[in-house]
């Protein structure tokens, strides 16, 4: 049996994402068959027993998951030309007034917080941001089960079998992506429910089958709504919700 890194173990595990595994290595909060351990890169062997102490539960009960109606113009990671990331607006005053979580706002709910999956700068609609790395894994894992729902509005002419491909049968990037439920809404707008999120992915769909997107809204991610959350505005995620 050969050893692996114990940020690596923690991670495969769901005990943390390796950022926070790091991190919580670095402050010798993770005991490895019962003793601390706090050097980055260290190899552990794969059955033995990986616990975090009550310094790292208690920070991770302190961690936020953040929904925000993202609007169009804003970039869902890291700042790039010119555009601000979706993450300047998260601050008191845009905090939607019907958010009835508990947590008072502090800027430590800002430390660490990053978009757990994207959502293009010409779209707009439900965006998570997280401190937890459980939550980002659950939704942004490679082999992640959650669906997302989105609404679209398109225009051309849609080409014979379209609708049909649209839900399984197209390539992007030499790869076939996995099934989709694709259907019409109106004249004008569909609504499509992935299980991946390959770059633009909806809208390079829509053009190999003849149709130009004109407008994307993303309204769920696995069991979480968008509903009536104003865009530009955000809500912690409550206790009684879960992807």
């Amino acid at each position: 049996m050969e050893k692996i890194r114990l940020s690596k173990l923690m991670s495969t595990l769901g005990i943390c994402s390796r950022r926070e595994a790091d991190s919580y290595i670095e402050k010798g909060w993770v005991l490895v068959d019962g003793k601390p351990v706090s050097e980055l890169g260290t190899k552990v062997f794969p059955n033995q027993k990986v616990v975090l102490n009550k310094s790292a539960l208690t920070e991770r009960q302190t961690q936020v998951t953040i929904l925000l109606n993202k609007p169009i113009g804003y970039v869902s990671g890291q700042a790039e030309d010119g555009h601000q990331p979706a993450v300047v607006l998260i601050k008191p005053d845009t905090r939607w007034a019907s958010d009835s979580a508990p947590q008072r706002f502090t800027a430590q709910h800002l430390r660490g917080l990053a978009p757990a999956g994207r959502l293009d700068i010409d779209s707009q609609g439900l965006l998570i941001l997280t401190q937890d790395g459980r939550v980002a894994k659950q939704l942004i894992g490679e082999d992640s089960p959650i669906e997302k729902e989105y609404l679209v509005r398109v225009t051309g002419q849609l080409v014979g079998n379209g609708l049909n491909m649209l839900n399984h049968g197209l390539s992007l990037d030499g790869q076939k992506l996995k099934p989709a439920k694709v259907t019409w809404l109106n004249d004008d707008q569909l609504r499509f429910i992935l299980k991946e999120g390959k770059k633009r992915q909806i809208r390079r769909m829509c053009e190999l089958v003849g149709l130009k997107v004109t407008g994307l809204k993303r309204v769920r991610i696995g069991k979480v709504k968008l509903g009536d959350l104003p865009v530009g505005q955000w809500r912690y995620l409550r206790e009684d919700e879960s992807f």
